[in-house]
């Protein structure tokens, strides 16, 4: 008869269990998503717990429909101007103010200004009958007008410089039962929180629930995230020559040629010197350079390892400020080959952008434009919370007070940790509600 001991074989299993146990759970793990930073043994900004997740609104996501009237009042076309996250913003309120005025959808007109390189229309970026199809019960839409009403060009109702409280009904709706067929640009800033719920579900419903990229673009889009290395952080940096030039901040050391660059965007816009520069910059106004964003990533003990997504355009400047420090930087054209590739202008490079960044482990952003809060309400809607916004003014107004280095570092730590705790930022409040945690 064959004995075994006990002890010996309990004191293997519980050490092997225990080592297990160690590698797993390890911040700094291969299998752990946010690696710790061994030089502080803080963990890094992922590792903060959460106190708000925002989440797609019931109200709009299972609440009941009102039936759509048996009769519109008229069709509407949304005029969308900029680049593809602007043009996605206007479409998506100009749907809101539709359905407000009880009016047939027309497929939108993308109008890109000659600086976006760009001739691509609604269709070549967006599937158009998944999104009639995900509309249904919202709004009616329709591919073709009848040819009564196709053979006129429409009326032309541009509310786009009206900002606040703009009553379309008041404005707007008289302009659709006479002409039965207008175009609107979406005035800006529009106070959505007016609309009744009927108008906002359907506005939810059109950013969130139906636009899908084309078979075709989402193919590459697909093919762009296959490529990138796992997990990564999607970054959302802007620092090119026309947006310095639109802030009207000056900066130290930069290149020659990046000076130059930015000296031939500005035009008329001079850029604030003395005291309104120092009021200017400390309100936040100012693009964060790579450099800057490279340092605020350590002082949020990001990885200097972590595998980096650069979400941006063409002509970024100063780049090697960020990938002298973080080596893992990888883009598009260099990821991506191919004729279709490079036959893509400004909106479908930006849908690549965007569908990465919708589907990366974390966003970071150095502003807080269009492609920023849709991307942070999509990550929502699909339940990532990983996202965060580099705070401008945090870096300028503690820069400001003469603070460097560690107490620096610790300064923005404590300033993004709020922040991201709080979930701010992190998605529009028009179709989302906050849970806490």
């Amino acid at each position: 008869m064959i004995t075994v001991s006990v002890k010996p074989l309990f004191i293997a299993i519980f050490t092997l269990s225990l080592f297990l146990a160690i590698v797993l759970l390890s911040p700094s793990s291969p299998f752990s998503s946010t690696p710790s930073n061994k030089q502080t043994g803080k963990s890094d900004i992922w590792g903060v717990k959460r106190l708000v997740e925002w989440r797609p609104c019931k109200w709009w996501t299972h609440g009941p429909r009102i039936a759509l009237p048996a009769e519109s009042n008229g069709y509407i076309r949304v005029d969308c101007y900029g680049g593809l996250n602007q043009m996605r913003r206007d479409f998506c309120d100009g749907i809101g103010i539709a359905r407000l005025l009880n009016a047939t959808l027309v497929m939108p007109k993308f109008e890109a200004a000659a600086y976006w390189n760009e001739s691509s229309g609604f269709a070549d970026v967006f599937d158009v009958d998944y999104f009639i199809q995900q509309m249904d019960g919202f709004i009616k839409v329709v591919k073709e007008l009848p040819p009564e009403v196709a053979s006129k060009e429409p009326f032309r109702v541009d509310c786009s410089k009206r900002k606040g409280h703009f009553d379309y009904i008041e404005s707007v709706l008289p302009s659709l039962l006479k002409y039965q067929f207008i175009s609107i640009t979406p005035a800006m800033s529009q106070r959505r929180d007016r609309y009744p719920l009927h108008a906002k579900a359907a506005l939810c419903q059109a950013c969130y629930g139906a636009l899908r990229l084309t078979r075709s673009l989402e193919q590459k889009a697909a093919e762009l995230l296959e490529a990138i290395p796992k997990p990564f952080l999607s970054l959302h940096l802007r620092f090119e020559p026309d947006m310095v030039a639109y802030s009207q901040c000056e900066y130290q050391g930069l290149s020659p040629a990046s000076k130059d660059a930015i000296e031939a965007a500005r035009g008329d816009r001079k850029p604030w010197t003395g005291e309104l520069a120092r009021i200017w910059r400390k309100r936040g106004k100012c693009p964060l350079t790579p450099n800057e964003t490279a340092f605020i990533f350590q002082a949020l003990s990001i990885p200097t390892n972590t595998n980096i997504y650069l979400a941006a355009g063409d002509g970024l400047m100063e780049i090697e400020g960020l990938k002298s420090i973080y080596t893992n930087v990888v883009t598009k054209s260099e990821l991506l080959s191919g004729e279709d590739f490079l036959n893509m202008h400004g909106n479908t490079k930006a849908a690549l952008d965007y569908y990465a960044s919708i589907n990366s482990d974390f966003y970071v952003a150095t502003f807080f434009g269009n492609m920023d809060k849709m991307v942070a309400a999509m990550r929502a809607y699909k339940g990532l919370h990983n996202t965060v916004f580099l705070s401008r003014r945090a870096y300028a107004e503690l820069t400001s007070k003469g603070l460097d280095g560690k107490e620096l570092k610790q300064a923005l730590w404590l300033a993004h940790k709020e922040d991201f705790a709080m979930g701010r930022g992190s998605a529009l409040p028009d179709c989302f509600c906050d849970f806490k945690s």
